[in-house]
């Protein structure tokens, strides 16, 4: 995606907004005006009511819903805070997981020396937990669905490392070198529709 250019749009509505998010695309604006170019920024133009309810990182790529106007945002907010709302993720990690599927459940915590890094804290950090699930060996490395029960900054990355299986191209938590970019996908937004009560099941496909 080049700059300023539109988003990978997956469903409109009057009431929300899904989008494909691109790796190395802030998902909202950053401090400074080097950092103003983002998803939210991108949607502006053709839904100025679009409103940030959840953030990928930067490096991942994927599935991002932004509310249309402040009640939605308020009601899809909720949404996320109540885990009312499914979200899975695709991963290549370093070596072999041990186990075909697993629990991690690590409290984390600010680095707040080293930000914007996290860290496994288990005297003051916050109970998180991740679910994992084997897809398959490729070239040593495990190709992994991970679902984040909780929604701690980078607590798919800091989880994974903290196993021994970071994620490829993690220059945080892992080998920056070992992809050429994060390999870290939102793949699947599955909730009702806070109107409809329609189910809503979004999926996308890794870009690796």
């Amino acid at each position: 995606m080049t700059s300023n250019s539109l988003p990978d749009l997956i469903f409109q509505d009057d009431s929300l907004v899904v989008v494909n998010k691109p790796a190395g695309l802030l998902a909202v604006p950053g401090r400074g005006a080097d950092k103003q170019d983002c998803l939210s920024n991108r949607l502006l133009p053709d839904f100025p009511d679009s409103l940030v309810v959840h953030r990928l990182d930067m490096a991942t790529s994927g599935l991002m819903v932004f509310a249309r106007g402040l009640a939605m945002q308020r009601r899809l907010s909720q949404m996320f805070r109540e885990r009312e709302v499914s979200k899975h993720y695709i991963a290549i990690v370093s070596g072999r997981l041990e186990q075909d599927a697993g629990e991690i459940a690590l409290p984390l915590n600010s680095d707040w020396p080293n930000r914007p890094k996290q860290m496994v804290d288990h005297t003051q950090g916050k109970p998180s937990l991740t679910r994992y699930r084997l897809l398959g060996i490729e070239g040593g490395n495990s190709r992994v669905e991970l679902e984040p029960v909780t929604g701690r900054t980078h607590q798919l990355r800091l989880h994974m490392a903290a196993i021994g299986h970071p994620i490829l191209g993690d220059a945080l938590y892992g080998d920056g070198s070992s992809a050429p970019r994060l390999l870290l996908h939102a793949g699947s937004l599955t909730f009702t529709h806070p109107v409809s009560n329609e189910p809503l099941n979004f999926a996308s496909l890794a870009p690796f």
